[in-house]
């Protein structure tokens, strides 16, 4: 028998070690949720918050932009910071329908142990693996991901253009 014949076609399936991969990290991040109070969606939204309020406005267009999720799911995760008191919405000058998102002094108290969780996790997954092939990781992860929402916008009937 040749050892093409033996081939499992399930190790060839990214979309599965994917999943397997993002079920690891959720299962890593949650031991440190009790803490906080916070999931590890809400911990990375938080995080970018506060990072990016530093050098200007951000919106939650921003974070649905970033984190590549629907309006409903920013929506639910922005309620729940604001709920718990890590931000508040704030209305802008220039268009009122429009709310500034601004973390708390509640959410800087939380600062300090949500990047401590990030980096911990980053090492973790970074263990034994090049900078070079991290590089690569990651440049293959964000063609899938382009991919992906390519074809999202194709079965949606919406025009791809390649400057978003």
């Amino acid at each position: 028998m040749c050892a093409e014949d033996t081939h499992d076609p399930a190790q060839d399936d990214v979309g599965r070690l994917i999943n397997v991969v993002a079920h690891q990290l959720k299962r890593q991040m949650c031991f440190h949720e009790e803490e906080s109070g916070l999931t590890n969606m809400q911990k990375r939204v938080l995080h970018h918050v506060m990072f990016h309020t530093l050098e200007s406005d951000i919106y939650q267009k921003d974070i649905e932009k970033e984190f590549q999720i629907r309006r409903s799911t920013a929506s639910g995760i922005l309620q729940l910071l604001e709920k718990n008191g890590f931000i508040r919405r704030e209305a802008v000058a220039k268009d009122a329908r429009l709310k500034r998102i601004v973390p708390t002094a509640k959410a800087e108290g939380v600062r300090e142990e949500i990047l401590s969780n990030i980096r911990d996790m980053e090492k973790i997954l970074r263990k034994g693996i090049s900078e070079k092939d991290m590089k690569i990781c990651r440049h293959v992860l964000e063609q899938m991901s382009e991919n992906l929402l390519g074809n999202e916008k194709q079965s949606r009937g919406e025009e791809i253009t390649d400057h978003e």
